[in-house]
């Protein structure tokens, strides 16, 4: 089959080659050309054709935050609407500001992002960093498998199969756990905002994300959200209205201590290669609540959260996943899906109401909800 044609973006000459050399080396990639800024790419985008761009933040002439908003509207692209849809990957760095860009970009409609090699040894180090990240981030957004041969086709409609009997009647939720990592940013922000200040629950989320860019991600959320968003930390009481973002490299756990439920962290090993792991949060929430716990796993590569809400369905709580036509990567709510463990199988833009629904009446509201100050990860209306 044809090979994904990618586009690399990055005024370094350096960093051009070390991508272009590591994806060169996987036979179902191939690099069809490259641009040192974001005016040249967009210029490009049409001669090229492009499967996938690589793009990076900070470059001259125009960003990468700039370049994205250029594809995204159209412009400089007689493709029309295929080429304006083109998946792109950020290329950022791990910093304050690399994560304020990196979230800008998601808002303005990048689908994903990797961090540059940092503190690493040798050029063969850095490559193997960008290998790792990169290629299944490539080849997750252009829906094809991990690995090359015959089956190597795009993926295609998968029938949703209907949840699994229950063996047990189903819970009133005391808990909310989500899930997502893949275009999870910009879903969480369709998600959550939507969700009133007088949620009976409290909310605990894990977000695939480095350290920095959670602390960030979760700023940002809480100038949309009516509920209080933070980034986790030990020993927090949960309470109703308060949403807690795992941090980056950390899982996010509940801990009882005198029968009050507290947010906990460790740095025990990754599960899916993922620190945070959804499977984990999922996990301890079973255990706090005795099953009473409602698990919502959004878009994400992979298939962390699948063994997680199968066990919240097993203790009686109740899972909704979103569905793959909304979904930039239907990896873990399909793995989700595809194991009978989803009660509920719904659009991102039914996510909300669903929760709203599923959980008991709401809390009594002391003062005013807090105000949104805007619709996207960017904070921009």
């Amino acid at each position: 089959m044809e090979p994904i044609k990618v586009m690399v973006v990055d005024d370094s000459v350096v960093v051009r080659k070390i991508v272009t050399d590591v994806l060169s080396g996987d036979p179902m990639i191939q690099v069809v050309g490259t641009a040192p800024n974001g005016r040249l790419a967009v210029t490009k985008l049409e001669q090229l054709k492009p499967d996938l761009v690589t793009m990076d933040i900070e470059m001259p002439d125009m960003n990468g935050i700039e370049a994205v908003r250029a594809i995204r509207g159209g412009r400089g692209a007689a493709g029309g609407n295929k080429l304006s849809r083109v998946p792109i990957i950020m290329f950022s760095t791990l910093t304050e500001r690399g994560a304020s860009a990196t979230l800008d970009a998601l808002s303005a409609g990048a689908n994903d992002y990797v961090t540059k090699p940092a503190n690493v040894g040798s050029v063969g180090q850095s490559m193997e960093s960008v290998r790792q990240q990169l290629i299944p981030k490539i080849k997750a957004l252009t829906g094809r498998p991990m690995t090359a041969g015959p089956a190597a086709a795009p993926v295609a409609p998968v029938a949703v199969r209907p949840p699994a009997p229950r063996t047990r009647a189903p819970k009133d939720p005391a808990v909310l756990v989500l899930g997502s990592s893949t275009g999870g940013p910009e879903a969480l922000t369709k998600v959550l905002p939507l969700l009133p200040a007088t949620l009976p629950v409290p909310v605990l989320l894990v977000q695939h994300m480095p350290p920095v860019f959670t602390r960030q991600f979760a700023q940002r959320l809480d100038r949309l959200c009516a509920l209080q968003v933070v980034e986790a930390v030990e020993g927090t009481t949960l309470t109703p209205g308060t949403v807690h973002v795992a941090p980056g490299d950390h899982h996010l756990v509940i801990g009882t201590s005198g029968g009050v439920k507290r947010t906990a962290l460790n740095q025990a090993a990754p599960e899916n290669f993922c620190r945070p792991a959804v499977d984990v949060l999922f996990r301890s929430a079973v255990a706090a609540y005795d099953g009473a716990v409602l698990g919502v796993v959004l878009t994400g590569m992979g298939s962390d959260g699948k063994i997680g809400a199968g066990q919240i369905r097993e203790a009686g709580g109740t899972v909704v996943a979103q569905d793959q036509a909304t979904s930039v990567v239907w990896g873990m709510p399909g793995a989700v899906t595809q194991a009978g463990f989803a009660d509920e199988v719904l659009p991102l833009d039914r996510v909300a109401e669903a929760i709203t629904r599923l959980l008991p009446n709401p809390r009594p509201l002391a003062g005013f909800p807090r105000a949104s100050t805007g619709a996207g990860i960017g904070g921009v209306r």
